[in-house]
C-alpha cells in the first residue's frame, strides 16, 4: 500500500470530478505510480497530477474517454518498450493511453516509470 502522507489533496479532488470509470483508471495508476518508488512527489502542475523525482518523472492526464500517463523524457524510454505503446511526436513527452482498468499493465508500466526515473539520475 502507498503512504497516504504521499498524496496530495489537489490530485484528490482532481480525480473526484472525473468521471467514474475514469476516475478508477486515474486512481489505479496514481497508486502504481507512489507504490513504484517511494523517491517518487506527487504535484498538482499544468491542471493535472505530475509526479516527481531530481525533476519530473511521469504524469497522468484524464480526459472523458482515457486516461494517459505520460513520460515528460518518453522519447528517450521508446527503445525498452514496443514503439506501439508509447504515442505522442511531441520532441521528448510521450504517453500510453488507457481507455480501460484491464489495459493497465502494472508489470510494464512499473518498468517504464522506473527506467524515466533513472533517466532523471
Amino acid at each position: 500500500m502507498t503512504d497516504s502522507g504521499r498524496k496530495i489533496q489537489e490530485v484528490d479532488q482532481y480525480i473526484a470530478e472525473l468521471p467514474e470509470d475514469i476516475q478508477a483508471i486515474t486512481e489505479s495508476l496514481r497508486e502504481m505510480i507512489l507504490n513504484t518508488s517511494s523517491e517518487l512527489k506527487e504535484e498538482y502542475k499544468w491542471s493535472m497530477p505530475n509526479y516527481s523525482y531530481k525533476g519530473l518523472v511521469c504524469y497522468l492526464q484524464a480526459s472523458k474517454k482515457h486516461v494517459n500517463l505520460g513520460f515528460q523524457k518518453g522519447n528517450e524510454l521508446e527503445a525498452i518498450v514496443d514503439r506501439d505503446i508509447l504515442q505522442g511526436t511531441g520532441k521528448t513527452m510521450r504517453h500510453v493511453r488507457i481507455k480501460s482498468l484491464d489495459e493497465i499493465n502494472p508489470e510494464l508500466f512499473t518498468v517504464l516509470i522506473q527506467a524515466a526515473i533513472q533517466l532523471n539520475e
